[in-house]
């Protein structure tokens, strides 16, 4: 049986994304809390996955729900206290689920104290710990450099008479890692939350780290047709700077020394190349995961190219693989309608594929219930993002809304008459609730794929190699120890069919049978094959 033992236990993990605002409320305020999260530990653990990650629950004023941060080594009142993440910590642990937290380390809120200091004056002691610029004679910001909220990413500041750059808010300012106080700074906060018994980190836009010291212009992208300015250029100077990876390095070191933890890197908008820098060798990010399948349905063959582009040495770096978060629309509804797969087929067949690629998996919070992305009228939107881009641009409210436990008005969620963001009619009856009871439910099914990939190291650890890609059938071997599998999948509206060598044995499927040396697949369904 495979196993996530050891130090190495982040590599082919199954880790359960939870967004905390929408998991759980146990005070009645229609905000989910670590409170909520304890409590719900039991459906964590009855999905056999290895651990969790938790979205920021640090202080901060919530202009971006969490990802502008305040104070690094504090709980939010809104989420309850560090008490509360020490006992829900404890209680994760004592399940056998490991913990990792959000780390927004590139950028902190404009309320934190750093940056009040900073923004006073050119001379205080942490004056250069954010990226100050002059104007250009003409009174413009330094650069072309454009924001991912939309607008310039530079913002005026009065005292200094100086603008500060901001890669998305202009409450987020960026903090300055030319300088050697403020690396200190970040190590020394990994290293109070290590101490404190945390599994490691997931790291928000870990290629935004650095910035260009000599403030180049970015060239332009040629996108024909931009939905925002920053579409228009390569983000060629305000990120992906060689700094970083040193950097990493040493945050690689100081992790080393807290035991058998992991650091999995967000790389924004990123690419495999971009992956591969980041994790090679075994002095850099564990792992890391890019947006190759956060966005449009990629197509079969792109997506064969996409995950076969991994080299499998020792010092060839691990990938993580992510279908849906906090920030995209849920991949029920961004695949399926591409495809023109029915919510009941689009959810098991992709969680199929992801529970069998090579790398570490991310599970985001519901989509083990195939939920689709629920509407939020405009008047009802909280993502700044989502209220500015209107209504070309609808934000990321729709994959936020709260977790259905129950087929009921708050959906089990809260006890308020309202929640923070509307529960959507479509999601709450999917509730965990009601599918605990349907023996062949979305539940179940990513109950059982989540034991098969546990029990089998060439699905959890095994190399990968594609066998056919072609039109809408994708059908690719995981390898391992002398177990081989065959995972195939037919994504199209058509029957399809793969022939099979040796003696073959069905593990599990949707809607495939293994019949005369072949498999057969009906429209939308997925088959895993143990080859003999």
């Amino acid at each position: 049986m495979a196993g996530t033992e050891g130090r190495e236990w982040w590599r082919g993990a199954v880790m359960y994304q939870i967004y905390p605002r929408s998991f759980a409320d146990t005070n009645g305020d229609g905000v989910g809390d670590l409170k909520g999260i304890a409590q719900k530990l039991d459906h964590v653990k009855a999905l056999g996955v290895d651990g969790v990650w938790l979205s920021p629950f640090f202080r901060s004023p919530m202009r971006d729900f969490g990802y502008d941060i305040a104070d690094y080594r504090d709980v939010d009142p809104m989420f309850g206290t560090l008490d509360d993440f020490k006992a829900l910590l404890n209680a994760a642990h004592g399940k056998g689920l490991k913990v990792i937290i959000d780390q927004v380390w590139s950028h902190t809120s404009s309320d934190h104290k750093w940056f009040h200091e900073s923004r006073r004056d050119r001379t205080n002691a942490r004056a250069d710990w954010y990226v100050w610029a002059d104007a250009k004679p003409d009174g413009s910001p330094p650069n072309n450099w454009q924001a991912w909220f939309g607008g310039p990413a530079w913002t005026w500041e009065p005292s200094r008479r100086q603008y500060y750059l901001h890669n998305f808010l202009p409450t987020q300012p960026q903090l300055n890692y030319h300088n050697d106080d403020v690396r200190a700074a970040i190590i020394d906060v990994a290293r109070y939350w290590l101490s404190m018994g945390v599994d490691g980190f997931r790291l928000d836009v870990a290629n935004y780290y650095f910035h260009d010291a000599e403030l180049r212009d970015n060239p332009p992208s040629g996108d024909p047709s931009p939905a925002l300015p920053r579409n228009m250029q390569v983000h060629q100077y305000n990120s992906n700077q060689p700094e970083t990876l040193a950097f990493l390095a040493k945050l690689r070191e100081h992790m080393n020394g807290h035991g058998a933890n992991m650091s999995v890197g967000e790389l924004a908008p990123g690419s495999y190349a971009l992956m591969h820098d980041y994790t090679r060798t075994q002095g850099r990010l564990h792992t890391a995961y890019a947006f190759d399948f956060l966005g449009k349905w990629p197509g079969v063959e792109a997506a064969a190219e996409i995950i076969s582009q991994w080299r499998e040495g020792p010092d060839d770096g691990w990938p993580s693989w992510a279908f849906s978060n906090h920030d995209v629309t849920r991949v029920t509804t961004r695949w399926g309608e591409a495809i023109g797969a029915p919510p009941p087929r689009a959810a098991p067949l992709f969680m199929a594929l992801l529970l069998c690629l090579r790398g570490t998996v991310f599970i985001y919070q519901g989509e083990e219930l195939g939920l689709p992305e629920a509407d939020v009228p405009f008047d009802k939107l909280k993502d700044p993002w989502g209220i500015a881009g209107w209504p070309v641009t609808r934000g990321r409210d729709g994959c936020r809304t709260p977790m259905p436990w129950k087929d009921e008005i708050m959906a089990g969620f809260t006890k308020a008459k309202e929640a923070w963001l509307p529960i959507d009619a479509r999601q709450r009856v999917l509730a965990v609730e009601k599918q605990e009871k349907l023996a062949e439910s979305m539940l179940h099914t990513t109950r059982k794929l989540i034991a098969l990939r546990k029990a089998s190291e060439a699905l959890s650890r095994g190399g990968f190699r594609v066998v056919e890609a072609r039109e809408d059938v994708l059908v690719f071997d995981r390898e391992a120890e002398g177990e081989r599998v065959r995972c195939a999948f037919n994504f199209g509206n058509a029957q399809a069919s793969h022939k099979l060598e040796g003696l073959p044995n069905l593990l599990w499927s949707i809607d495939a049978v293994v019949t005369g040396g072949r498999v057969v697949l009906e429209p939308y369904s997925a088959a895993v094959i143990q080859l003999g």
